[in-house]
């Protein structure tokens, strides 16, 4: 009997270091040196020419841990200290203070380490009194990503970094990505982090719309406030994807989004907008209808169309885009009938798909769309990056299991599994198919009988994240690289953080680790996952990777090929509307624009992919 794996606990060594929070930032460290200076007797003003010079020459360099290494003289003992050296001077002794803040504030915020840090000793007697020297760890992606705000993506204030620690050190596990937004989209998006500020719960404005939706009157555009109300609907993956639609939406619109915590929305995400929430408050009127909302609801955009019902007769317009949608919901995405919804204040949606390629098809939207995202294949990237930063409890899962298994390899390889059988497995099907896709295309070695490759001072490592909610894949691969050596000599280790069995989307200890399986994912070097699955959509968006794409396997067998590398890292849109608007006739939508393509694991589906894309 296979039992669930836990995420385990960092492995805590005489060279590592456990988390200590601290205030201190690399960014501080200039003022840390002038209270060296300050802290002298007789100190009555700013630097002098020598005295940066002094300081610079008991350092040896300076003290900037986000450029590699740092390597500091041994520093000299105070001609007050006692003959064995057991006291150093106030403002070489507050340096080292700051030397060793500095050093720990790299430690804590998750920077990952292939190299143990010199811890400073010596200082408080014997031996001569001399004080080490200071070594930072370099990183296994190169240079650090010093751009905490990713590209100028996150809000530089208004939040408590504690509260969310995941939210700026992100860029410590992240390797430098090619992908950057545009100054439109930065723009965009202060612009409309003031609006949720201004129009939020907690403000006038909202007590007064939500006093207008309760009270049953007619609820018209408002000019400054109006909202758009997001259901919590489905599994984790499409939940991501859906709040990522519906944001965009919100973003073209100059509308608040507002997210229905469901069971667990408020305990996996932190809060993305400054100083407000996006968290519809529980006495929300609404609260206990939202959950009831369906295809049939006579409120829905596509019911009124179909009963034509005037829909300037309701407070508010239900939008249901849900994948089993009928042809009147499928009107959404039309200009004219966007033209009508806009009319009124209050939305309330419904929707388990990513439905973003279609309002890339809107001529309403157009001209924006262009301006916010000039690199169509990474809208999901840079609205993912924005909106979903893991909380401080699920930020501990991932951290933990990537500093533990992770962090040393020369690369990592994720395989996200998802199998849509109804048995539970494992398939021997799918298991070739992992195979045949890895090693085909050069991610994975293969194995010989006997050692071939250099020797083991030099050999390379990968690492191989598996997620799988069945155990079995990850078994086979790991004995596979234990029982035999490679071809290339490389030292291929395996791991799987958890298996569940099966989909448990109300369970919210099963989603946090869903999430922090996602995430890690996003971490890796290459990415193969499984067609169709919304889990493997949410990994490549945030981690900006173009996966090699497993096809969905028919009558259990091994599809030919097995994989193939994405046209995108963008989702595919499984349910698209095959409408033209203006025709009022059904089209092929994704041969419209050069940037709207069928999908490779969905060929009905749609997905953005960059205009240069063969």
């Amino acid at each position: 009997m296979h039992q669930l794996l836990p995420f385990p606990q960092p492995i805590i060594s005489s060279n590592t270091y456990t988390p200590i929070p601290l205030s201190l930032s690399p960014l501080a460290a200039d003022e840390c040196a002038a209270s060296v200076r300050r802290s002298e007797p007789g100190f009555d003003g700013p630097y002098s020419l020598m005295d940066m010079k002094r300081i610079r020459r008991l350092s040896h360099t300076s003290p900037d841990p986000l450029n590699g290494e740092l390597e500091g003289e041994a520093l000299p003992l105070s001609h007050h200290g006692k003959k064995n050296g057991s006291q150093i001077s106030i403002p070489v002794f507050v340096l080292l203070i700051c030397v060793v803040g500095v050093t720990l504030f790299v430690v804590t915020s998750g920077v990952h380490r292939s190299e143990s840090i010199v811890t400073i000793a010596g200082a408080g007697g014997g031996g001569g009194g001399e004080a080490k020297r200071v070594s930072l760890s370099r990183f296994r992606n190169g240079p650090i990503n010093k751009d905490r705000t990713l590209g100028g993506l996150l809000a530089t204030s208004g939040f408590d970094d504690q509260s969310c620690l995941s939210r700026y050190r992100t860029a410590f596990y992240r390797k430098n990505i090619p992908h950057k937004p545009s100054r439109y989209l930065i723009q965009k998006l202060r612009a409309h982090e003031s609006l949720q500020k201004r129009c939020g719960p907690g403000t006038n404005s909202y007590r007064k719309a939500v006093e207008q939706l309760r009270s049953g009157q007619r609820s018209n555009f408002d000019q400054d406030c109006n909202y758009l109300v997001w259901i919590s609907y489905s599994g984790l993956g499409n939940r991501i994807l859906t709040v990522a639609s519906a944001f965009l939406y919100s973003l073209l619109t100059n509308r608040v989004l507002l997210i229905d915590r469901g069971k667990d929305m408020d305990d996996l995400f932190c809060e993305p907008f400054p100083e407000t929430s996006w968290l519809l408050p529980l006495d929300f009127p609404l609260t206990n209808t939202l959950a009831n909302f369906s295809i049939t609801s006579p409120e829905s955009y596509g019911n009124m169309i179909k009963n034509k019902v005037g829909v300037h007769k309701g407070n508010f317009i239900y939008l249901h885009l849900d994948h089993g949608y009928n042809d009147n919901d499928k009107l959404f995405f039309c200009e004219e009938d966007q033209k009508t919804i806009q009319n009124t204040r209050w939305l309330m949606l419904r929707s388990d798909i990513y439905f973003v390629p279609s309002l890339f098809l809107n001529s309403l939207f157009k001209d924006e769309l262009n301006q916010l995202f000039p690199e169509k294949d990474a809208v999901f990237h840079h609205l993912g990056r924005y909106l979903f930063h893991p909380t401080n409890a699920v930020w501990g899962l991932i951290t933990r299991y990537y500093d533990s298994y992770l962090a040393k390899a020369d690369e990592i390889v994720g395989i996200q599994v998802r199998v849509f059988e109804i048995d539970p497995g494992p398939f021997r099907h799918v298991l070739d198919q992992i195979i045949s896709c890895t090693q085909n295309e050069g991610l994975l070695p293969q194995i010989v009988e006997h050692e071939i490759g250099p020797p083991a001072t030099k050999r390379k490592s990968k690492a191989v994240l598996f997620t799988s909610l069945n155990m079995g894949y990850y078994e086979h691969i790991r004995s596979m690289y234990w029982e035999s050596p490679t071809s290339t000599g490389e030292i291929v280790s395996v791991y799987q953080p958890s298996y569940e069995g099966y989909q448990q989307s109300e369970r919210n200890k099963h989603n946090r680790k869903a999430w922090a399986e996602m995430y890690l994912l996003s971490l890796t070097d290459k990415l193969v996952t499984s067609g169709w699955s919304t889990f493997g959509y949410v990994a490549q968006g945030l981690g900006g990777l173009k996966p090699w794409i497993m096809f969905r396997p028919e009558n259990r067998t091994v599809p030919n090929p097995p994989c193939r590398r994405d046209m995108s890292m963008e989702p595919c849109f499984h349910s698209p509307p095959f409408y033209d608007c203006q025709k009022k006739k059904g089209i092929d939508t994704g041969k419209l624009v050069p940037h709207v393509r069928h999908c490779d694991d969905i060929t009905w589906g749609i997905k953005l992919v960059d205009e240069d894309t063969s």
